[in-house]
């Protein structure tokens, strides 16, 4: 099948949560029909939900998707409550899964949003039937700013500095931003190919009309960096063990942003969990390797299904 490239329709939900209400925005990918079970798919940093655009479409012959723009990112405005904790995006993915109504869901997160998952898949296995983890951002002890698309995000927050920063990187045009982030992400950028950067530079030009996206940005990266050397994100290590749900672990041999000599130990620590390990793929498979992914993805389902994982 040929790839559309072109994003899923996106619409609008409003949720409760114990802290107030929250609009986030999705995109939706058709199953095969009626009754068909569901993906719900999680970005990472400075992503959006059309990250999954490829990979949906490809596991439309099996479930339908709904790819999530997370609070701050996307077109999800962030409430003045939202604190960009793993603990709040975890209850506000878990809200969501209840309202869709769609009985136990296939989870997958990349980089932080694969830690969401392992948070809301740890916390409501009634809601999870499995959990696909694309270079999930498990904790580092050697937190490292360069692996962010610019070391000064995570900035943007500090008094005085801030404002500054925010000046400067609002300089940086749309078109360097996605510059900057596909040679991050990817292992061969320069197989990218022209109509898939224009897509990024555009998002990226929307993104730049939100007041809040870089202090959103900023304090998502803060607070991830931080959860790797300061309690309680510190205890992922703890809450893989918690996850009950068949894994399947996927990593980029290549992988610029977290080293991939830590997937092994990520797989072994999930009672359930595999690893898919791809050759010549950066941090985010489901856009450099979408097939390769789809072909994991959909083995997994099928031996879910026959009982056997």
């Amino acid at each position: 099948m040929v790839l559309s490239g072109s994003p899923a329709p996106g619409r609008w939900v409003r949720l409760g949560t114990s802290r107030g209400p929250v609009e986030l925005h999705l995109r939706e990918t058709e199953g095969p029909g009626p009754g068909a079970e569901t993906a719900v798919y999680l970005h990472g940093l400075a992503g959006s939900a059309t990250n999954w655009t490829d990979l949906a479409e490809l596991l439309a012959v099996r479930v339908r998707g709904v790819a999530v723009d997370l609070p701050g990112f996307g077109r999800s405005e962030p409430p003045g409550w939202f604190d960009y904790s793993g603990a709040q995006h975890a209850e506000v993915v878990v809200r969501l899964l209840e309202e869709l109504d769609a009985g136990a869901v296939h989870l997958f997160g990349n980089s932080f949003g694969g830690a969401v998952a392992v948070l809301v898949a740890a916390r409501r296995p009634d809601l999870v039937a499995s959990v696909t983890l694309v270079s999930p951002a498990v904790p580092d002890l050697r937190p490292d700013p360069r692996r962010i698309s610019d070391p000064r995000i995570p900035l943007v927050r500090l008094p005085l500095v801030g404002p500054v920063v925010r000046r400067r990187l609002a300089a940086v045009t749309p078109d360097q931003r996605a510059q900057q982030l596909l040679a991050l992400c990817f292992a061969e950028p320069e197989a990218i190919s022209p109509g898939y950067l224009q897509l990024a530079v555009e998002e990226f030009r929307e993104r730049a009309g939100f007041a809040w996206a870089e202090v959103a940005l900023g304090r998502t990266a803060t607070e991830l960096m931080r959860s790797w050397v300061w309690p309680p994100w510190r205890s992922m290590w703890l809450l893989l063990p918690e996850v009950t749900a068949p894994s399947l672990v996927v990593w980029g041999s290549a992988d610029r942003v977290l080293d991939v000599r830590k997937a092994p130990r990520t797989a072994r620590a999930l009672p359930r969990g595999r690893l898919l390990v791809l050759p010549r793929t950066g941090h985010v498979a489901q856009m450099e390797r979408p097939r390769m992914l789809a072909a994991g993805a959909l083995g997994m389902l099928r031996e879910v299904e026959a009982g056997r994982w």
